[in-house]
């Protein structure tokens, strides 16, 4: 089933035309509310007026994450404030997140988009959508939550944690989808089994994964474990959130982009020239209907290609493929975007030396993250149960701030190896 076959199946004239128009009103809103795109617009000598085609979308100027720091909180909305509804954020260091702002129809819009994309699953208006993404101010678990809705089905806002409660609910309640991580399925699923209960054997049978990178392998691993069919989706919290694109159940190969609410590009990641298509590079968005926090060009740093093909779903949007990296040094754990740079950030204030490292694992399906930092030497004296209680400090301003639980550890002064270039503060240790 196609929720909105008459967008989903525009044909490709139609829907550039429509692109297009939309493109040309975000341009005339940005310029006259946003004064930070006013700014960039009259630095490239351009107007709104010159935008005449798709094409003339490389005029336009690139937004990136640190746009919207510099902007904290409320710079790049493009609404007064009684016209926002509802604020969401992605974590930040010291305050500084990057906030995004919603209108009532921005949220309707959402709500659409992911009926779309559970849809594109295979899910309809019968299911019960168990909703394990964490609820807050991270995207994923009210998105989810409110397509599931709006397609008519059954929702179970869970959230995160209590794993084993968890899995019983969803023998009790009768959940037919599931909305998390990929890794967090395979620990359900682990979860299950210490608690006797076999989620293979459940009326489940679709699992819509995704804020975090997974591959081809653990897709197969959790179908065959949990005899599913499990659906890659993508977002991001600056853009609109989860529902940006999915993959469709017929074909799974690579996801549908939502392409009348967003514009997407292929860009080198060094020179930000526009990629010919079916070329690697970095993905570019533009959000063509956001009304509260809109994006000119976002660079999303997400590494991948564009497949044009037709798809045997009958949906005209392309597809982006999965991704291979990113352009950047973002990490991605259980589903919490981090950058060492935030972390090192926390180190400094707490009065720490700069010399530090970040050390991945995974500990059956679940990310670990331990932080090892040295001791300058003064502290290097100090009583075993004043290290313990820096350390106790540290991680639970990591977890305040960030949203991720790390172990700290202190270790001596110089035993972390120092390098010529650049210092390599990740050891990704993970196997996926």
């Amino acid at each position: 089933m196609i929720f909105d076959i008459a967008h989903e199946t525009l044909p490709r004239e139609e829907l550039e035309a429509l692109q297009l128009r939309r493109l040309k009103d975000l341009c005339n809103r940005v310029y006259a509310n946003v004064p930070f795109y006013r700014r960039r617009f009259d630095e490239l000598g351009i107007t709104p007026s010159d935008i005449r085609s798709l094409k003339d979308v490389k005029l336009l100027p690139f937004t990136e994450k640190q746009d919207l720091r510099n902007n904290f909180p409320y710079g790049l909305f493009a609404v007064p404030p009684q016209n926002i509804v509802r604020l969401h954020a992605s974590s930040g260091t010291t305050g500084k997140a990057t906030v995004i702002g919603y209108t009532r129809r921005d949220l309707d819009n959402w709500a659409d988009l992911m009926a779309r994309c559970l849809s594109m699953a295979g899910a309809n208006a019968s299911d019960f959508v168990h909703v394990a993404f964490g609820y807050g101010l991270f995207t994923g678990g009210l998105g989810a939550h409110y397509g599931a809705e709006r397609l008519g089905a059954t929702t179970i806002p869970v959230s995160g944690g209590a794993t084993k409660r968890q899995v019983q609910l969803m023998r009790d309640f009768g959940a037919t989808v599931l909305c998390c991580t990929p890794s967090y399925a395979l620990f359900l699923y682990d979860a299950g089994l210490e608690a006797g209960i076999d989620i293979g054997k459940l009326p489940l049978r679709i699992g819509v994964f995704g804020a975090e990178p997974w591959t081809e392998e653990m897709r197969a691993d959790i179908e065959r474990k949990m005899r599913i069919d499990a659906l890659n989706i993508y977002g991001l919290s600056e853009v609109m959130g989860p529902g940006v694109a999915m993959e469709c159940v017929e074909a799974k190969q690579g996801m549908h982009i939502q392409e009348d609410h967003f514009l997407a590009e292929i860009i080198d990641p060094v020179t930000g020239e526009q990629l010919p298509p079916g070329a690697t590079g970095e993905l570019v968005l533009t959000t063509l209907t956001k009304e509260g926090a809109p994006l000119l060009r976002y660079r999303t740093r997400d590494i991948t290609s564009l497949e044009t093909t037709p798809c045997r779903c009958g949906r005209t949007f392309v597809r982006v493929n999965r991704f291979s990296g990113r352009s950047d040094d973002m990490l991605i754990i259980r589903g919490v975007n981090v950058f060492p740079t935030q972390i090192e950030t926390i180190l400094l204030e707490a009065g720490m030396s700069p010399h530090y490292q970040i050390i991945l694992t995974r500990e059956g399906t679940l990310d670990n993250v331990e932080v090892q930092v040295e001791l300058t030497e003064s502290m290097f004296s100090d009583a075993v149960k004043d290290l313990q209680q820096r350390e106790a400090r540290i991680q639970k301003t990591i977890k305040e701030f960030l949203g991720v639980t790390a172990r700290v550890r202190l270790v001596e002064p110089r035993s972390i190896q120092r390098f010529e270039g650049k210092a390599q503060r990740v050891l990704d240790r993970r196997q996926m």
